[in-house]
């Protein structure tokens, strides 16, 4: 489907959702399956290879979460996905938490978000670490951490990115430039 009729098509189903029709988070669930599933196998590879969750299972936690609450009133396909994305990370972060607190863990995975100095720890503890930076880049500048979130997580182009932000694409590689410098720097004091 040419992606301009998507845009349409999914702007539409979450007008009417939105609305009460229970039949179009039906059809809206059906639409977007394929992109959520690709978004959500992207960010099972950044994990380690013994991982307990499998991307299916993440992409039907996140979908409960989304399609199981009560209508959001998303402006737009892009807005959609940002949340969509939102929710995916947070289905990694509660996982890696209860890992966390049953001192589970094990395998160590590399982050292509920043460049390190080459250690490497437990994902779960890395996870937590980076969701930590990202919250105080958050209070400092929520529009950078915003950009984060979309592009880096949600893996939405700079274009579609800057649509939902409201800004120049200009203005959301500045944002991206400084949030990657920032966490950078907050993530190599915090390394073990």
């Amino acid at each position: 489907m040419p992606e301009g009729r998507e845009t349409s098509d999914v702007t539409g189903l979450l007008d009417r959702w939105r609305l009460g029709d229970p039949a179009a988070a039906n059809e809206l669930a059906a639409l977007v399956y394929g992109d959520l599933h690709r978004i959500a196998a992207r960010e099972m590879r950044r994990e380690r290879g013994d991982h307990t969750l499998q991307t299916t299972a993440i992409l039907h936690e996140a979908y409960l979460r989304i399609f199981h609450s009560e209508p959001v009133a998303f402006n737009d396909r892009a807005h959609f996905f940002a949340v969509a994305t939102q929710q995916l990370r947070r289905v990694l972060l509660d996982h890696a938490r209860k890992a966390n607190s049953l001192k589970r863990g094990g395998g160590a995975v590399e982050l292509s978000l920043l460049q390190h100095d080459g250690a490497t720890i437990g994902l779960d503890e890395r996870l937590l670490m980076v969701n930590d930076a990202l919250t105080r880049l958050e209070h400092l500048d929520p529009r950078a951490a915003k950009v984060v979130e979309l592009r880096y997580f949600g893996g939405l182009t700079e274009a579609d990115a800057a649509e939902v932000l409201g800004v120049s694409v200009a203005t959301l590689k500045r944002d991206w430039d400084f949030a990657k410098t920032w966490l950078a720097d907050q993530l190599g004091r915090n390394s073990p």
